[in-house]
């Protein structure tokens, strides 16, 4: 990996890739097939089967002739049935013959017990005794199904209308509605209260008061045409007690909070390091905070007998460092926050805070015209910036018990060239052995591509007068999070990923292409919606789409960051003007000519 270097050349590694490109989209090879490999397994009811063969000529699968382009690619859409399907390919004397296997995307509906891994919870929970306790499991149609816990029956009821929905992912092939379930499912509430009170009155007598409840594991009972099935669950219940509920402490220098107890929720603004609170449930290694995050345990430490963290705030202080202006929150305890941005606002709120505030220092400012506060709710103060300039980045750190919030001034520019004084982090996309990206009809890799088209743009931008920095100058394997740390290391004016899309097995391989751009902070949609522009008008290429997406590459806060996905490798047509040297320096014109524009733009 290559930190805080500046790349002034590529060398012959920009000549040797361009005569790779050359021939990658009319490489005069045997029948090929790049995608799926054979065995693949997927739960689509399709799959596309792309690859390459010498333009003369017919191929076939299965006997039926195939489209392809002038080039020889193709990408053709086939169905697929449950179980294994087969492919042959034929060109002229040769033949690959692929096996695909359709898994079933649903569970099979059980037959006289519950289905495995249905029961819930599955791990561990805690709760605090007024909060409700859900039960979960999947079960024929018809069964009576209850749980006991602690000597208390639940009784667990039949739901109707309960819809799947895809993943994410599904919006980018517009297959995002939702599916009723075919499975039968069972739920059912209670909560704590009863349980802990009683425990409570038992403790009193010694003397003492619960610190918390533990219920036991439930068991779940299913009974249906006479038969009774019954099975322990997997997650053990515990009540807290909310007079001693513990504190932890964020020991991560950012500490990633989320909606909900797995990494499948959404992010919430992350909390720096020396953040604390008080944990108010617990459900297997995730922790629910007193402001309503949730975050892992093992990003955390429980401090010994800490009380319940609550702050007051009188005075804040600006002042200018650098690029920044700091301001500093004097704070009894590190309490958790979040961010919300606007075009011209950056608003931040402290919880478990009360305000005493009567004084401010805030002097005239490069980057803010005006802060505002107020006591929104008790517990929570905000602190409203309006901006002279729309944000362009911000980083946020604990100092002991003081907050200490940047935010990123307006880049001063020179008037030698249009970027002097800007620096610009470019990503090439993908790298190393082990992670080719997406691969077009011939087997050429995306990491090949992505870094020609870096050195391309890098050199461009240079001309320009801009400091340009590389993630990577070769092939080399780096993570997502080495490249996002890179850019909070290098705090670039702007930072864009370069890459080269795909589908999933679903998607119409055949028929999809175009320019899609990503975003993620507020202060980089105005970059992602003047790019993308700029490349679709300038060159005349379809558009994909601009994307909030919660990506690696544009989650970093401390500039305005961009992901590029510049067309599709698994389209055969626009995989020969990606593969095209003159299209490449029009597409790298493009990409520098978009940034300068919008450089000059936001200036003022």
């Amino acid at each position: 990996m290559t930190h805080g270097l500046k790349w002034i050349g590529f060398g012959s590694g920009l000549m040797m890739g361009t005569i790779g490109i050359t021939s990658a989209a009319w490489a005069e090879q045997p029948l090929f097939v790049s995608y799926p490999p054979d065995g693949h397994e997927t739960t689509s009811a399709q799959i596309f089967l792309i690859g390459t063969a010498p333009a003369q000529g017919e191929v076939t699968v299965n006997g039926m002739a195939i489209d392809r382009s002038p080039a020889g690619h193709f990408a053709p859409s086939l169905p697929l049935q449950v179980g294994e399907n087969l492919f042959t390919l034929k060109y002229q004397n040769q033949a690959v013959t692929l096996r695909v296997k359709r898994l079933a995307d649903s569970a099979a509906v059980p037959v006289g017990t519950f289905a495995e891994g249905s029961l819930t919870p599955a791990v561990d929970i805690a709760r605090l005794p007024r909060e409700p306790i859900c039960f979960g499991a999947i079960a024929p149609p018809n069964a009576q199904v209850a749980v006991t816990l602690n000597q208390q029956t639940i009784p667990l009821f039949p739901q109707s209308n309960i819809s799947e929905l895809p993943p994410n992912s599904a919006v980018l092939t517009l297959q995002n509605q939702p599916t009723l379930t075919t499975a039968q499912s069972y739920q059912g509430c209670i909560t704590g209260e009863l349980w802990y009170e009683a425990g409570n009155v038992a403790s009193s007598s010694g003397g003492n008061r619960l610190t918390s409840l533990d219920l036991g594991y439930p068991l779940f009972q299913l009974a249906l045409n006479g038969e009774t099935v019954r099975e322990q669950g997997k997650g053990k219940v515990e009540i807290l007690s909310p007079a001693t509920l513990p504190v932890v402490e964020v020991i991560t220098e950012s500490g990633t909070a989320r909606t909900g107890a797995s990494t499948d929720y959404s992010r919430l603004t992350p909390l720096p390091k020396g953040t604390r609170a008080a944990v108010t449930a617990q459900e297997g290694e995730w922790l629910r905070l007193d402001y309503g995050g949730w975050i892992k345990a093992a990003e955390t430490q429980i401090i010994p007998n800490a009380v319940l963290p609550q702050t007051l705030i009188r005075s804040v202080r600006a002042s200018q460092e650098g690029d920044w202006t700091e301001i500093a929150f004097p704070l009894q305890v590190p309490v958790p926050l979040s961010v919300q941005q606007g075009d011209r606002t950056f608003t931040l709120t402290l919880y478990n805070t009360t305000a005493q505030t009567d004084i401010i220092a805030l002097e005239t400012d490069p980057a803010i015209a005006r802060l505002d506060w107020q006591q929104i709710a008790p517990g929570q103060v905000q602190y409203t910036f309006q901006l002279k300039t729309q944000p362009w980045g911000y980083k946020l750190r604990y100092e002991g018990t003081t907050l200490i919030l940047s935010l990123k001034h307006l880049p001063q520019l020179t008037h030698q060239k249009p970027l002097s004084g800007v620096s610009i982090l470019l990503d090439p996309g993908h790298g190393g052995p082990e992670d080719l990206g997406s691969r077009g009809p011939t087997g050429y890799p995306e990491k090949d591509v992505t870094l020609i088209m870096a050195n391309l743009v890098r050199d461009r931008l240079i001309a320009q007068g801009a400091t340009v920095y590389m993630t990577r100058e070769g092939d080399v394997d780096l993570y997502p999070n080495d490249r996002a740390n890179l850019i909070n290391q290098m705090e670039p004016t702007i930072a864009i990923s370069l890459h080269y899309n795909a589908l999933p097995d679903s998607g119409d391989a055949r028929n999809t292409r175009g320019v899609s751009t990503f975003w993620y902070n507020t202060q980089a949609h105005s970059l992602a919606d003047s790019l993308h522009n700029m490349l679709v008008t300038r060159l005349d290429r379809p558009s994909y789409g601009i994307f909030w997406d919660n990506l690696a590459l544009t989650r970093p806060t401390v500039a305005p960051a961009v992901l590029l996905e510049l067309g599709f490798m698994t389209n055969p047509e626009e995989f020969e003007w990606i593969t095209n040297p003159q299209e490449q320096e029009k597409l790298a014109d493009a990409i520098a000519e978009g940034i300068t524009q919008w450089i000059e733009e936001t200036r003022h």
